[in-house]
C-alpha cells in the first residue's frame, strides 16, 4: 500500500522530513506510510490526502494543543493531525512542529493513553429507548450483542440529525440486530 497522493506532496515531505530529523526517532513505513517511532512505538506519521498534507499524532488528543492546530479525523479516538497546504508552512512552523512532536516523544514516554469510551459512554438516542419499551424482545436482542456491536449501532442511530432517519434506521437494523449481527456484518 502506498502513500495517498505521494507525489503531489513530494516537496512537503521532504520538509516535514527535515524538521523532524532533528529528533532520535527511527522512519518506518507502516500502512504505506512513513511513521516515525521510538522503540517500536509510534509517534508520528506523515499523510497526504486530496486537499492538504497532514503530521499524524498517534495520541494527539493527549497534547496540549496550545496554538490549536490539532484537528480530529473522523471518529477516531486519540489520533489528531496538523494540516499543511505548501512546504513554506512547514519551514515557517518548524519550531511549532518539534515542539508538539517533543510533547507528543513525553506522552509516549510517560506511557500515557486516552480512557477508552465503554458503551455507557455513547448516548441512546430517544427513539431507541422508546423501540425498547415497545418491544422487550428487541431490547433483549441488542443487549445480547457485544458491547463492540452495540456502539456501533448507538453510533450509527446518533448520528442521523433527524428523529424519522433515527427511526429509519433502527428499523432497518432491526433483522441484523435479531440475528446478532454488528452494523457493517454481512450475512
Amino acid at each position: 500500500m502506498e502513500m495517498a497522493y505521494r507525489e503531489q506532496w513530494k516537496a512537503e515531505i521532504a520538509a516535514m522530513r527535515r524538521v523532524l530529523a532533528d529528533f532520535a526517532m527511527k522512519e518506518e513505513r507502516k500502512w504505506g506510510k512513513p511513521t516515525y517511532t521510538i522503540d517500536g512505538r509510534n509517534i508520528v506519521i506523515l499523510q497526504g490526502f486530496k486537499e492538504y498534507f497532514a503530521l499524524g499524532f498517534f495520541q494527539g488528543a493527549l497534547l496540549k494543543d496550545r496554538k490549536k492546530l490539532l484537528v480530529q479525523l473522523g471518529k477516531v479516538h486519540a489520533g489528531r493531525v496538523m494540516k499543511f497546504t505548501t512546504a513554506k508552512d512547514i519551514a515557517a512552523q518548524a519550531a511549532t512542529i518539534k515542539a508538539y512532536v517533543r510533547e507528543a516523544i513525553a506522552v509516549e514516554n510517560a506511557g500515557l493513553r486516552m480512557k477508552k469510551k465503554t458503551t455507557s459512554d455513547y448516548p441512546v438516542p430517544e427513539e431507541l429507548s422508546e423501540r425498547f419499551k415497545k418491544d422487550a424482545r428487541f431490547k433483549r436482542a441488542f443487549e445480547a450483542l457485544t458491547p463492540g456491536r452495540q456502539r456501533g449501532y448507538l453510533h450509527f442511530f446518533a448520528a442521523a440529525k433527524q428523529s424519522a432517519t433515527r427511526r429509519a434506521r433502527i428499523e432497518k437494523a432491526m433483522p441484523a440486530i435479531f440475528e446478532g449481527r454488528g452494523f457493517l456484518e454481512r450475512r
